[in-house]
């Protein structure tokens, strides 16, 4: 949302809120000072309507393809394929022959080298299939003022859908690992912008006790199916609750390091934030950022969809998921009142370790009106969503702020 955009909401917020939206807003007094509600926010053009596109996905860009799905698309349990986020740094590569693809482990802390093709890979290591929670670091991005660089993603950079490969510490193991090894990287054969063929797009890593738990698999399938070009066909890294960035595509080297990697977008402030708090629009330097590890405590509202019309006196279900980077949800929560109470809703396990947990609930209420449905998570450290954007930083990442909906009772 431009600037211009927020302060003309912030003005209409103090003067003619109820022609806007032709009812009283319920609770109006527990909103905080300058809070500008959700359906105001949702009144903006789409712009894929000059697109002429699936309206109900959002196309943040097209060079790299950037794509986002709104909340109420993520319903289902399991992502679907045409439901899932892209996020690209360049161009998947072209003419593949996955006869021919092959994926090499090298490095420093690797006992030997051994390339391996697809077919070796899935007839010897066995095969695991896991339901994992892929998140942008930068989901959210656009709750953040003044804006920070980068795709300005909503609440749909994330899905949870059920990868199939192989384990990667059984294809590490396989090669052997060095008792000096510290860190993983990735190389894709994904191209740069520039089509400078010398030129790296992205190669990130995470450290090799990362690497090295269950659920960390190199995945050629997804939902059943091959995966598609743009999630990274034939072959892919998949490395739950951290930054989606570290689960590298169109995989065809994995490095072992006796050092932190030291590849593309491993540095300034590309997925990594400031170790304290600066000031919006503020700076920082390179050695006062860390990596983002494991992503924080998050929730959606997946059912209704904000802007829902509900007749007065009828109860409703409210229903979406939770996640908490490598930890489990331990409390799911709503409010209807701006945050002034709260209530617990009903949480389901997750189907696996680094799965997403689906919430559910039903409510009335308790009068005509305007509303709004927050949603707050609690990790298995005791660690909630804040009502309010968290600390701002260059790359807007980290926005773990409530999920809120609009829902209007008539």
């Amino acid at each position: 949302m431009t600037h211009k955009r927020r302060n003309f909401l912030k003005k209409l917020i103090g003067t003619s809120t109820m022609t806007v939206l032709g009812t009283e807003i319920v609770f109006a007094n527990n909103m905080p000072k300058g809070y500008t509600p959700v359906i105001l926010n949702s009144l903006e053009e789409n712009p894929l309507d000059t697109l002429k596109k699936n309206k109900e996905m959002t196309i943040l860009s097209d060079r790299p393809w950037n794509i986002e799905a709104p909340a109420h698309l993520l319903d289902d349990e399991v992502t679907p394929l045409n439901k899932m986020f892209v996020r690209n740094n360049g161009n998947p590569p072209e003419n593949i022959d996955v006869k021919t693809w092959t994926l090499t482990i090298e490095g420093e802390s690797a006992k030997t080298k051994k390339t391996f093709t697809l077919e070796q890979l899935k007839k010897q290591f066995k095969q695991y299939t896991y339901q994992i929670q892929l998140e942008c670091g930068g989901n959210g991005r656009s709750g953040f003022v003044p804006q920070a660089s980068g795709n300005q993603w909503s609440e749909g950079a994330i899905n949870c859908a059920e990868w199939t490969g192989v384990r990667l510490k059984d294809v590490l193991n396989s090669v052997g690992i060095k008792d000096d090894a510290v860190y993983i990287g990735y190389f894709g054969k994904d191209t740069h912008l520039s089509g400078d063929p010398k030129k790296v797009t992205i190669s990130r890593g995470v450290p090799i006790k990362k690497a090295l738990e269950d659920e960390s698999l190199l995945a050629w399938a997804v939902n059943g199916q091959e995966i598609p070009l743009m999630h990274g066909y034939p072959l892919r890294l998949i490395l739950g609750g951290w930054p989606a960035s570290v689960s590298g595509k169109w995989l065809e080297k994995i490095v072992v390091r006796n050092k932190v990697h030291d590849g593309e977008k491993m540095d300034g402030t590309h997925y990594r934030v400031p170790l304290y708090p600066i000031e919006p629009g503020g700076k920082a330097p390179d050695s006062d950022y860390r990596i983002i590890e494991s992503m924080p405590v998050k929730s959606v509202i997946t059912y209704p969809k904000t802007g829902a019309m509900v007749d007065d006196g009828k109860t409703i279900s409210l229903r979406g998921h939770a996640w908490a980077g490598d930890l489990e949800v331990s409390q799911m929560e709503i409010s209807i009142d701006f945050g002034a109470t709260w209530q617990k809703v009903s949480l389901q396990k997750p189907k696996n370790r680094l799965a997403w947990q689906h919430w559910s609930t039903d409510i009335k209420f308790p009068r005509k009106g305007y509303y709004e449905v927050w949603a707050k998570a609690t990790d298995a450290k005791g660690i909630s969503q804040p009502m309010v954007i968290p600390a701002w930083n260059p790359a807007g990442y980290l926005n773990n702020s409530c999920h809120r909906i609009a829902v209007k009772v008539v």
